[in-house]
């Protein structure tokens, strides 16, 4: 029973993650984090398939030897963060949901920022 609940919510993580790709209130990290957590007490084979043959698999296997994000990759989620989030201003007219998409902006920029980066002498060794 307990192996199922984690599979169903190693699912669900991963597809709200990948939502979260292209909506701008929606994480991605968190919820892949989870698939991989769930997959990895759950089940060997979705857990070897998130590693090896999904979209974010390099990012994983990176965050599981370094616990730090790939040199590039920060500069381009932050890019993406800033062109969904200015994208979902300009759709959206009312004011006070404006001041909640800059709130919400504003923590995961400061969240971003605060995430390591390994350099390539890290990766070297």
């Amino acid at each position: 029973m307990q192996r199922t609940l984690l599979i169903i919510t190693g699912w669900l993580a991963v597809a709200l993650g990948t939502l979260g790709v292209v909506l701008p209130v929606l994480p991605t990290t968190p919820f892949i984090l989870l698939a991989a957590w769930c997959f990895a007490r759950s089940s060997p084979r979705f857990h070897a398939w998130l590693l090896y043959r999904s979209w974010f698999g390099g990012y994983l296997r990176h965050w599981q030897q370094y616990r730090a994000m790939p040199p590039g990759a920060k500069p381009r989620a932050i890019a993406v963060i800033i062109l969904t989030f200015a994208i979902s201003l300009w759709l959206v007219k009312l004011m006070w949901v404006r001041f909640l998409l800059l709130a919400i902006l504003a923590c995961l920029l400061l969240f971003m920022w605060r995430i390591p980066v390994v350099d390539e002498k890290q990766q070297k060794q």
